[in-house]
């Protein structure tokens, strides 16, 4: 099970990005938990999950530095292009996730 958590401004607008990334990973086979979380979550979402890829949203970009640093090397952690994220393109963002993470 892959355990994939976006992180966004509010965790609003995210989540239809979430639903498109699901409907993906079942049309590909992919067993995965995807959830989207405010900024204010994250260390709670860590903390209570195994997650093992974190794609940030390009609203909070600038945050990536920081997780990094608080996280890496065991969640990597990416931005969502913007152009992927402005599309909604579940399956863009999806393989982009897996690539982070092996699969």
């Amino acid at each position: 099970m892959k355990e994939i958590m976006l992180v966004c401004n509010a965790g609003m607008s995210t989540s239809m990005l979430v639903t498109k990334m699901q409907k993906a990973a079942e049309a590909q086979g992919v067993e995965a938990k995807i959830w989207a979380v405010s900024l204010s979550e994250v260390d709670e979402n860590v903390k209570n999950n195994n997650i093992q890829a974190i794609l940030v949203g390009p609203q909070v970009k600038f945050v990536v530095k920081q997780l990094k640093a608080k996280f890496e090397p065991e969640i990597l952690i990416s931005d969502i292009a913007m152009v992927d994220y402005g599309r909604m393109d579940g399956e863009k963002v999806l393989s982009q996730a897996l690539s982070m993470i092996g699969e």
